[in-house]
């Protein structure tokens, strides 16, 4: 991913944190972020590291993966919701793992379309970004 100037600058400082139970997709998740100018927290590779930093973690928004090691990741969302924190879900299974009040929420569908997620972050800037349906990606 070669991110433009106008996105760096936009991202630059963001603290994001990464729920995905996958090291290499965290990993991967992580150095393009970075590239961006944000601070990754984590990853949060199983649900207790998530939850923990869910709850404690300075952050600016997240990107969760539904499955983490066989366990959903909607408690991390709850806390997030509750914090009144935007979060992307990271999933391969698309709208249909969401349960129903979760459906306003972003998804970015795996594999990832970093210029996709780009534009999902850049809305948490923003003065809507507690607004689910203000980043709702299209079905």
């Amino acid at each position: 991913m070669d991110p433009d100037a106008h996105n760096a600058d936009v991202l630059r400082g963001l603290r994001i944190l990464i729920v995905e139970d996958e090291a290499m997709i965290a990993s991967f998740l992580e150095d393009a972020l970075t590239d961006l100018g944000c601070e990754v927290i984590g990853p949060a590779l199983n649900m207790k590291d998530a939850l923990r930093l869910a709850r404690e973690a300075v952050i600016d928004g997240a990107g969760l993966d539904i499955n983490i090691a066989g366990e959903k990741v909607y408690a991390v969302a709850d806390i997030l919701a509750e914090r009144g924190l935007p979060f992307v879900f990271m999933t391969g299974y698309g709208r249909a793992g969401l349960r129903d009040s979760d459906r306003g929420r972003p998804v970015l569908q795996k594999p990832y379309n970093l210029d996709r997620l780009v534009e999902i972050m850049t809305q948490w800037r923003s003065p809507l970004a507690t607004n689910p349906s203000s980043s709702e990606e299209g079905a």
